[in-house]
């Protein structure tokens, strides 16, 4: 007991010190767990040396980490999921397992007899990084975009399609219909005992604790443990039993307090999951290492294969095809979850788990950098793509008549050339805006073009009859060839966080060259651009926390004069008829 002990000390004291590396040299927190388990490991230094305090401490990781990612897994997305997320997530997914068994195999690794290296190789590379890819693209303020809800949506789906393989894992050495028949039936009486008592017993009792956040925290570890236990019960594992706890807690009424007053202990244990598991990665050989950059190569061709394929067959277009390819192109740390389940099983020969331990580091670094720099990736690729034949959105557009000046003046097919006002980037304002219009002025539709590279956008705005150009609005020769040297309106509506590759004022410097007598409309984040904005060119900067503000006092004065529900009518009135294009 005393050694478990010192054994978590150590643990806990590297992965801080190592991780406080990581953290000023911008690298992933995983990275350096590992690497701390590594060092102190009987591979290391040698200071852990109990198989026992490893074991242990790998599985209480591992069953706090699966229960957090089944809290995190929300079913009513899920079902709600448009048709592109579900088919780009089974094209990636039975692609990727599909073209990685037979590659695996081809280079020699078994593919049965007892030993099941492919398959649990094709199965983790099918799998992408939820803890690297959520944390990039939120500091990138990405996660409401349209690649970054695809990449979300794929992931979710991702980790239903792991659960399944582990309920079918521990019978993989005697595939039968009739034993995955069980192995699924024993699997469908855990899921339902956990949605019974989820749905009937846990409301009530947690209504009368939601008051007591010790009782709260306790309460969500006690159904941790309990749905293990039964899932332990009905020959499945504990660590299954907790991904289903996590699952069925997901779309709890207080599922979002759980995991609030779970996150302390689940970062924790995964601390403790990482860095057991680095100390099983032994010294490298020459064939681990090799094998290691096979399968981060292998995972790399066959995501961008398998995810931008389908992407593009939908008509997403090709920058939105290539970007969640991009954010998807590394192995999960559900991966090592599954390689573990399968070296536990002596389904797996150490050596490739090694190779799959090193390939995770490997891309895990690489994936990083490559999201942080997507969209110059991206645009450094759409250009090859198109020579050689793929169409993008912009295909219609031909035309590109020569206008004053010797500008192109681009046109949807069907549109005519650039309208008298142009909107630069369509967001949340400006599908207000034309909603507005629409309300108001309907003849003002027929003046109006829209620039940008959302293709729900570009398919909603041409269906309803408005003149839309497919284009990177950031890029000068976007604007160049949308004619927007003719526009006489020109309205930038999308907040700066939101724009890639440039701000509203490098925007409006680029337009005011363009076109030095169209009337600019900028829109500003922060009081201090205003005046820049003024500077760069703009006539006329919208401050969208000015309107908020006196939208709120507004309602301030009606909650004093008792008026607060004809207020309410008001805006409910606003919002009964309004057909937005992102609502």
């Amino acid at each position: 007991m005393h050694e478990l002990i010192r054994d978590i000390t150590l643990c806990i004291l590297f992965a801080w010190g190592i991780g406080l590396m990581a953290h000023f040299s911008r690298q992933p927190l995983i990275l350096a767990y590992l690497i701390a388990g590594f060092f102190i490991g009987p591979f290391g230094m040698g200071w852990v040396k109990s198989q026992e305090s490893i074991s242990v401490i790998s599985e209480l990781g591992l069953i706090f980490m699966l229960f957090m990612i089944g809290l995190e897994i929300d079913l009513k997305k899920i079902i709600r999921a448009g048709k592109v997320i579900l088919f780009a997530g089974a094209g990636q997914l039975l692609g990727g397992c599909l073209i990685g068994a037979l590659f695996f195999a081809a280079i020699g690794l078994a593919l049965g007899g007892g030993k099941f290296d492919a398959i649990y190789l094709c199965v983790a590379c099918a799998l992408s990084s939820t803890v690297i890819i959520v944390k990039v693209l939120y500091e990138k303020r990405e996660l409401d975009t349209l690649p970054g809800r695809i990449t979300l949506g794929i992931l979710v789906l991702q980790d239903i399609f792991a659960i399944l393989f582990l309920a079918v894992q521990p019978s993989l050495d005697n595939l039968q219909i009739s034993v995955v028949l069980i192995s699924i039936a024993r699997v469908a009486v855990l899921v339902a005992t956990a949605l019974v008592l989820s749905r009937y017993m846990l409301p009530k009792l947690f209504h009368q604790i939601a008051r007591r956040p010790e009782l709260v925290l306790l309460g969500a570890l006690a159904w941790c443990f309990l749905i293990g236990e039964i899932a332990e019960r009905l020959h499945l594992s504990r660590e299954m039993g907790s991904l289903v706890a996590g699952v069925s807690l997901s779309t709890f009424p207080y599922a979002l307090d759980v995991t609030a007053k779970v996150t302390t202990l689940r970062d924790f244990f995964i601390t403790l999951f990482f860095v057991a598991l680095g100390m099983t990665i032994p010294i490298p050989g020459l064939s681990v290492i090799g094998l290691a950059l096979i399968i981060a190569a292998f995972t790399v061709a066959s995501r961008l294969l398998t995810t931008f394929t389908p992407l593009y067959l939908m008509k997403q277009g090709l920058r939105a095809s290539l970007l969640p390819a991009i954010n998807l192109a590394q192995i999960s740390e559900f991966s090592l979850v599954i390689i573990q389940t399968g070296t536990a099983a002596n389904h797996i020969a150490t050596e490739t788990a090694s190779a799959a331990s090193f390939a995770f580091v490997v891309l895990a670094v690489l994936s990083t950098f490559a999201m942080g720099r997507s969209d110059q990736i991206v645009r450094g690729l759409i250009g090859p793509l198109k020579r050689i034949g793929l169409r993008d959105l912009d295909h219609g557009q031909a035309g590109e008549a020569k206008g004053e000046g010797g500008q192109e003046a681009g046109h949807e097919g069907g549109h005519g050339e650039i309208r008298r006002i142009v909107i630069l980037g369509f967001f949340r304002a400006a599908s207000a805006l034309l909603s507005q219009i629409e309300r108001q002025n309907q003849s003002l539709l027929e003046q109006i073009s829209v620039v940008d590279f959302n293709p729900l956008v570009f398919r909603t705005l041409s269906d309803r009859g408005l003149h839309v150009i497919y284009g990177d609005i950031s890029n000068v020769d976007t604007l160049v060839h949308a004619g927007i040297g003719k526009a006489e309106i020109i309205i930038l509506s999308v907040p700066d966080f939101l724009l890639v590759g440039a701000d509203n004022e490098k925007l409006v410097r680029h337009v005011r060259a363009l076109n030095p007598t169209a009337k600019v409309v900028a829109t500003a984040d922060l009081l201090a651009d205003v005046d820049d904005l003024y500077a760069a060119g703009a006539d006329y900067v919208t401050v969208t926390r000015l309107s908020d503000a006196g939208e709120l006092y507004a309602v301030i004065e009606a909650v004093d004069a008792g008026l607060l529900d004809d207020k309410r009518a008001e805006m409910d009135g606003k919002l009964s008829d309004r057909r937005e294009v992102l609502p």
